[in-house]
């Protein structure tokens, strides 16, 4: 399991030349409603394993929480389930917020 920098997911995202990652918001519903990466999936991190089939298998999956830990978690479990080489956001929204979107909303 690989963790990718906000850096590296705004340029992903950015380059046409690329298939775009799933983004797998595994947060509360009540925290998505803060903030929120344009175009993420919110399926909290507990519900993951119910709703599984719900995930792509065709694509790679990006999961973000808010400080990176959730994600990393989550990650680790999607490989284990056979996931091919899922990521994790590296310090999650926050550092998004920090390093790409200044002008997202913290909490």
């Amino acid at each position: 399991m690989q963790e990718i920098s906000p850096h590296d997911l705004s340029a992903w995202l950015a380059d046409p030349a690329r298939d775009a990652p799933f983004l797998l918001d595994v947060r509360e519903p009540a925290e998505v409603a803060i903030c929120r990466l344009a175009d993420s999936v919110n399926i909290p991190m507990n519900l993951i394993p119910s709703r599984q089939s719900e995930l792509p298998d065709d694509r790679p999956i990006v999961a973000i929480c808010h400080h990176g830990v959730r994600s990393f978690h989550v990650a680790a479990w999607l490989e284990h389930a056979g996931f091919s080489e899922p990521l994790s956001l590296a310090g999650g929204v926050a550092a998004w917020a920090d390093q790409i979107e200044p002008s997202m909303p913290r909490y």
